[in-house]
């Protein structure tokens, strides 16, 4: 049971955090919104709630003081960082969670399926309905008629690991094929896991014909190892 000091003097209780519904502190971003249309980023944008994780990420990894932005969510605030990479801290593979969608008009869910089997309700189970193969599903996902990536990261940061757990969403086909490797990776790693998360340039062609996209990336460095408590900090037993 914990202590019951509180409760004699409420208004020295700790405020709690501000913390999105599923305990989130923030959301990395790769992108952002131009008059409506997307735009990719080649530095991290970070969206939070909370002004007290705003102004560590700043501090962290640099960047303008958080201002507000129009968003239907709790993350309120962005910062736009100077970083084009950071240390994360990933809790194995199940820290990554990979599903292939079909969206609606709506931004409701057609179909779902793991590129095998159908995950929805009504069909789970039934074989899925888009093509074999990679490229084939890359172009019918273009199309809107077929199923595409939805990657879901759930990390921590290593240069500051009780700040929160945060969360990064891709629909990347390029971190698709990367994630074969990140996943093996963090299997043969008992524990917790180090691991750079990116924002990669990519450029491709010659002339008139260069071109170039800016892809995310999850580097795995190995076993996380918490750093040791000061021994001023230590429990008196």
């Amino acid at each position: 049971m914990g202590l019951r000091i509180f409760e004699t003097d409420p208004e020295a209780a700790p405020k709690p955090r501000q913390r999105y519904a599923d305990d989130l502190v923030g959301r990395f971003r790769s992108g952002y919104q131009i008059n409506g249309r997307p735009a990719t980023l080649t530095e991290w944008r970070v969206t939070t709630g909370d002004p007290d994780v705003s102004e560590r990420i700043r501090e962290m990894f640099g960047g303008d003081p958080a201002q507000e932005w129009e968003t239907k969510g709790e993350d309120t605030l962005e910062v736009f960082t100077q970083a084009a990479k950071v240390r994360i801290i990933l809790d194995g593979p199940s820290a990554i969670r990979q599903e292939m969608v079909l969206w609606g008009r709506n931004n409701n869910a057609i179909r779902k399926c793991d590129g095998i089997e159908q995950s929805l309700d009504a069909d789970k189970g039934k074989p899925c309905e888009c093509p074999a193969s990679f490229t084939e599903r890359k172009d019918a996902a273009k199309a809107g008629k077929g199923c595409g990536p939805n990657i879901t990261v759930y990390f921590r940061l290593a240069d500051d690991p009780d700040l929160g757990r945060f969360r990064f969403t891709s629909g990347s086909w390029s971190l698709v094929r990367d994630l074969v490797a990140t996943e093996e990776a963090l299997e043969g790693i008992d524990g917790e896991a180090v691991a750079w998360l990116g924002l990669e340039v990519v450029e491709f062609g010659e002339g008139r014909d260069k071109k170039k996209f800016t892809k995310p990336v999850i580097d795995v460095i190995g076993a996380y190892k918490p750093k040791s408590r000061p021994a001023d900090e230590e429990p008196p037993f």
